[in-house]
């Protein structure tokens, strides 16, 4: 099963540099630039997992991610912050609101690349657990 990735980027030359090494790895990637219709997109048919910067015309990343947290369909939604900024607060605000790994740019794309697979392999799904007894089974 390939992975669905969101790059929500306003710098296109970045934008367009993560989705064609994504693409390059097998990923299927869709990309905006604007906060409002990335929130959008993403709350009709979520990725697998979301490549959000901070700095955004529309809703912000810090907005987009805290909304993601709230609603129970996107919970869960793995989210990788990658921005400009790179000051302590904003990474330890970045963490609080509900990132799941903070890169700041400029960036490695090996980097980026790797903390993908990390997110992705930590949010697959856990394998039901069987519990038997002399009689039965059942899922734990």
């Amino acid at each position: 099963m390939r992975h669905t990735i969101y790059i929500v980027e306003d710098d296109p030359d970045i934008a367009e540099l993560l989705q064609f090494n994504l693409d390059n790895e097998g990923y299927r990637t869709k990309m905006e630039g604007n906060g409002d219709k990335a929130f959008d997109l993403i709350t009709r048919k979520p990725p697998d997992l979301l490549i959000l910067d901070l700095n955004l015309p529309g809703l912000t990343g810090i907005e987009i991610c805290k909304y993601l947290r709230e609603n129970a369909r996107t919970r869960d939604l793995p989210i990788l912050m990658l921005t400009a900024r790179t000051q302590e607060i904003d990474k330890i605000i970045g963490f609080e609101i509900g990132a799941d790994d903070y890169v700041t740019k400029p960036f490695s794309v090996r980097e980026v690349l790797a903390r993908v697979q990390a997110l992705l392999r930590r949010s697959k799904p856990k394998a039901a657990r069987w519990m038997c007894t002399s009689n039965d089974c059942a899922i734990n």
